[in-house]
């Protein structure tokens, strides 16, 4: 029996010899030959790489703890990289926040901690904890600090007690009330939101009414100006609690007719020195709110007496060309205005117009008026005399002569055609011309009936002699342009008519020819005439031009035996053309004598020079002259006015040569240098006769030109206002001295310099400072000065509550009342900017991602995005999306972006199994070669072990197993290269020799 138990013992020694041995000599811990996940803990991370006897110590597979903290805890049996001493104490395991790829980046999840209280760990050993600065509380963190980072940090003040501001703001543990602060026991909640401290509200509701002077007494706070109106009244008896302007007066309670009591000119404005004169008082026309527009009620006037007021003195009266009458104003006249008036003239019986309209009373009938007993409003209206009509439907047709007898009416004139007919046989009604006449039943060739130079007219004595019908010819609609046709005409019969007899024959000046006609003319007209030179003999054109057959060569011209042809053309003589580039140069005089060709003026400019040095071949003008060789001052040598042009009778008097002032291109534009000119000496030559003076509008002043005139120039002048008495401007600018205010000015008796400036008039200035907050509309009502525009946000609010009185924009608008999410009230594209069209979708308020200051820099809050939706907005459309150069893959932004910034991104952990944790010298792209997420296995064989990618890299005999005989790995038993390849003593495989294990690490810079 202790036989048989030792063999157990024995045959288990060497079982578990063999299956240690087979388990260290598989390469990677027997991972090809065991699946460590049928243990229940599958190798992730850094634990593929790690060694076997790493976890496995001692040979004992079995009962390997899988907790994190048995191994790597300060006290764990198998010492694995250890839980350091300064570790945050925790009872969570390791993977709560550690990855198994590598302690670091690590994550911690607050969310898991439940009511423990943040300073557990953040007490400045375990975590950082609160700074030396902190404000003093016994808070936890959470109750203002989030889990993602200290700042931004919120404070609650919900559960703060009203009243105990100071406890923390007392300048120590939190900001303290500023050392100019308003005097105040009262508490900071008061008056300041818990948010910001500015804007500060004050609550004056319960302020006794009339004691704004207890704190507003200009120590305090802000007092009354010294430019207030004078008045002893209370502050809130016109302004309100919430800002000083716009301010109000409430008359409601001033008794009526009291206005002066106040408005006298002193207490505050009166009635101007230009007021109608009246004793009544300012509110029975004017309005509490503002003193224009003023009105006048009519109603209660009696009708008639308009007068009582409008007589020219109380109020503007009847002008001196009125129409007379005794008649009331409010007969034609309307309250609003004199103009336009109206006369009614419903009521006036027909026929009865001249009872006014009798030249005295009113306009009567002119003395060119035709001659007629009837009534005005027979013909005309009663809005105006013209146009006037007059209805000829019931005249009975061919009577018109009844009226039309050259005395009634217009009657037929002494040059018209005799005739019986009636008038209206030709002519219209509305009108004598245009008069029309019906040839269309007059009977072809009878048009000598009427055309016999009596009825009608007829054929002139210079008419082309025939007995042919005038219609043979000419229209009936005028006798001009008339047609012949010459188309059956034979060729060549043409002085059959045209013989100077029958028709225009062959003029005395004719070129003697017996050809035709038509050989040269058109039958269309005379002229133009054409004449074939093609056929004729270059040379030869004398034989015709010879003065007799055809024009030749007249008596003033060039003389030449040169033929015709070589300077001039077949088709007309001139423009003739002469070749003078073979003339020597110099040699012009040779032609141009005067006798064979045009010669020297007697009035050119002496000189032996030849033509050709001035003048061009082409034309003799324009000639130039060359100065350069000319003496400087030399000019009058030759501009003596006789050799060439000299100085002009209005010349400026002067002893200086021309080239002082002239160029020798051109005689204008000239200079004159001033440099020598003594200051204050201008009108020794500017006295309006050596030189331009002084005109007749010129400003009166004794000064000397050059005091505001520049040497070069009249205009711009400048002018030195720098001595002018302040408010003396009108003396000058009253518009005759100088320009004075024009007619639409600005109302207003203050001095020019009081707005504008010396240097020019706009832009001018307006000085705000004394106008009463509120009282913009005053002026600012589109008519005294620029009102508010039509397409301007709707409001009732006093101007100065958003412009300043500097300038309309930029404008301010207090965002502080508008309620939370009611941005769109106003910013709908219409009242005010809105959503543009290119805007992120969205149906949150304006408020919750943008500031009232300004549109941007506008905030997102992501933290409501659900993960894994980031491309709903980030698709390149409604905000940025993917780059195009960005990695491929389906996964969503936040997988790697954080929602703060795109850059960094977050640590990438891979979730494939295959993937161990290359560290050193290896980028992404150089396994994701193609840019892609997914690649595929380079040696499929061998996935997902390092032979995987590597197996062409694995060296055979680097990899020995056996040194006698000698045996090397294979690939296929290596494929995990992180594993262990021992050298064994011989090819049993059962003695390991050397142990070699971790030779290759993935986090390795290398296999070596």
């Amino acid at each position: 029996m202790k036989r048989q138990l030792d063999r157990g013992r024995l045959f288990l020694w060497f079982a578990l010899l063999f299956c240690g041995g087979l388990w260290a000599a598989t390469p990677g811990g027997g991972k090809k030959e065991f699946d460590h996940a049928t243990t229940g803990y599958i190798l992730s991370g850094a634990h593929q790489s790690a060694a076997c006897e790493g976890c496995h110590q001692n040979g004992i597979l079995k009962g390997t703890p899988k907790a994190c903290a048995s191994c790597h805890g300060p006290s764990a049996r198998i010492q694995a990289t250890p839980w350091p001493g300064g570790h945050i104490q925790t009872l969570a395991t390791c993977d709560t926040c550690h990855q198994m790829k590598a302690w670091l980046p690590a994550r911690f999840d607050h969310g898991s901690l439940g009511n423990e209280r943040c300073s557990s760990c953040h007490n400045g050993n375990t975590a950082r904890g609160k700074p030396s600065d902190h404000p003093n509380t016994n808070a936890d963190c959470a109750t203002c600090h989030r889990t993602t980072a200290w700042t931004p940090a919120r404070f609650d003040h919900s559960q703060v007690s009203p009243g105990q501001c100071a406890s923390c703001h007392n300048g120590d543990g939190a900001e303290g009330k500023p050392a100019g602060h308003i005097t105040t026991t009262a508490s900071c909640d008061s008056c300041h939101l818990t948010t910001a401290w500015t804007p500060a509200t004050f609550n004056h509701n319960n302020v006794t009414a009339g004691t704004c002077t207890t704190c507003h007494n200009g120590t305090t706070a802000t007092g009354k100006p010294s430019n207030h109106l004078p008045t002893s009244a209370s502050c809130d008896s016109c302004h309100r609690t919430s800002a000083w302007t716009p301010a109000t007066f409430n008359h409601n309670n001033v008794t009526a007719g009291t206005c002066t009591t106040c408005h006298n000119g002193t207490t505050a404005t009166g009635k101007p020195s230009n007021h109608l004169p009246t004793s009544a008082s300012c509110d029975s026309c004017h309005r509490t709110s503002a003193w224009t527009p003023a009105t006048f009620n009519h109603n209660n006037v009696t009708a008639g007496t308009c007068t009582t007021c409008h007589n020219g003195t109380t109020a503007t009266g009847k002008p001196s060309n009125h129409l007379p009458t005794s008649a009331s104003c409010d007969s034609c006249h309307r309250t609003s205005a004199w103009t336009p008036a109206t006369f009614n003239h419903n009521n006036v019986t027909a026929g009865t117009c001249t009872t006014c309209h009798n030249g005295t009373t009113a306009t009567g009938k002119p003395s060119n008026h035709l001659p007629t007993s009837a009534s005005c409003d027979s013909c005309h209206r009663t809005s105006a005399w013209t146009p006037a009509t007059f209805n000829h439907n019931n005249v009975t047709a061919g009577t018109c002569t009844t009226c039309h007898n050259g005395t009634t009416a217009t009657g037929k004139p002494s040059n018209h055609l005799p005739t019986s007919a009636s008038c209206d046989s030709c002519h219209r009604t509305s009108a004598w011309t245009p008069a029309t006449f019906n040839h269309n039943n007059v009977t072809a060739g009878t048009c000598t009936t009427c055309h016999n130079g009596t009825t009608a007219t007829g054929k002139p004595s210079n008419h082309l002699p025939t007995s042919a019908s005038c219609d043979s010819c000419h229209r009936t609609s005028a006798w001009t342009p008339a047609t012949f046709n010459h188309n059956n005409v034979t060729a060549g019969t043409c002085a059959t008519c045209h013989n100077g007899s029958t028709a225009t024959g062959k003029p005395g000046n004719h070129l003697p020819t017996t050809a035709s006609c038509d050989q040269c003319h058109r039958t269309s007209a005379w002229t133009p005439a054409t004449f074939n030179h093609s056929n004729v003999t270059a040379g030869t054109c004398t034989t015709c031009h010879n003065g007799s057959t055809a024009t030749g060569k007249p008596g003033n011209h060039l003389p030449t035996t040169a033929s015709c042809d070589d300077c001039h053309r077949t088709t007309a003589w001139t423009p003739a053309t002469f070749n003078h580039a073979n003339v020597t140069p110099g040699g012009c005089a040779s032609c141009h004598n005067g006798s064979t060709a045009t010669g020297k003026p007697g009035n050119h400019l002496p000189t032996t020079a030849s033509c050709d040095q001035c003048h061009r071949t082409t034309a003799w003008t324009p000639a130039t002259f060359n100065h350069a060789n000319v003496t400087p001052g030399g000019c009058a040598t030759c501009h003596n006015g006789s050799t060439a042009t000299g100085k002009p009778g209005n010349h400026l008097p002067t002893t200086a040569s021309c080239d002082d002032c002239h160029r020798t291109t051109a005689w204008t534009p000239a200079t004159f240098n001033h440099s020598n000119v003594t200051p204050g000496g201008c009108a020794t030559c500017h006295n309006g006769s050596t030189a331009t003076g002084k005109p007749g509008n010129h400003l009166p002043t004794t000064a000397s030109c050059d005091e505001c005139h520049r040497t070069t120039a009249w205009t711009p002048a400048t002018f030195n206002h720098t001595n002018v008495t302040p408010g003396g401007c009108a003396t000058c600018h009253n518009g005759s001295t100088a320009t004075g205010k024009p007619g639409n000015h600005l109302p207003t008796t203050a001095s020019c310099d009081d707005c504008h400036r010396t240097t020019a008039w706009t832009p001018a200035t307006f000085n705000h400072s004394n106008v009463t907050p509120g009282g913009c509309a005053t002026c600012h009502n589109g008519s005294t000065a620029t009102g508010k525009p039509g397409n301007h946000l709707p409001t009732t609010a006093s101007c100065d509550e958003c412009h300043r009185t500097t300038a309309w924009t930029p404008a301010t608008f207090n965002h502080s009342n508008v309620t939370p999410g009611g941005c769109a009230t106003c910013h709908n594209g219409s009242t005010a900017t809105g959503k543009p069209g290119n805007h992120l979708p969205t149906t949150a308020s304006c408020d919750a991602c943008h500031r009232t200051t300004a549109w941007t820099p506008a905030t997102f809050s992501h933290s409501n995005v659900a993960p894994g939706t980031c491309a709903t907005c980030h698709n390149g459309s409604s905000a940025t999306g993917k780059p195009g150069g960005h990695f491929v893959t389906t996964r969503s932004c936040d997988d790697c972006h954080r929602t703060t910034s795109w850059t960094p991104t977050l640590t990438y952990s891979h979730i494939s199994i295959g993937y161990r944790a290359h560290r050193a010298g290896v980028d992404c792209n150089d396994c994701h070669r193609n840019n892609s997420e997914v690649i595929s296995w380079q040696f499929p064989a061998y996935r997902p072990n390092c032979a995987g990618c590597h197996a062409n890299e694995f060296e055979t005999d680097e990899h020995k197993k056996v040194n006698s005989p000698r045996i090397y790995y294979t690939v296929s038993e290596l494929q995990d290269c992180t594993g262990s390849c021992h050298l064994y003593t011989d090819s049993t495989f059962t003695q390991i020799q050397e142990a070699r294990s971790n030779e290759h690490r993935p986090t390795d810079g290398g296999f070596d």
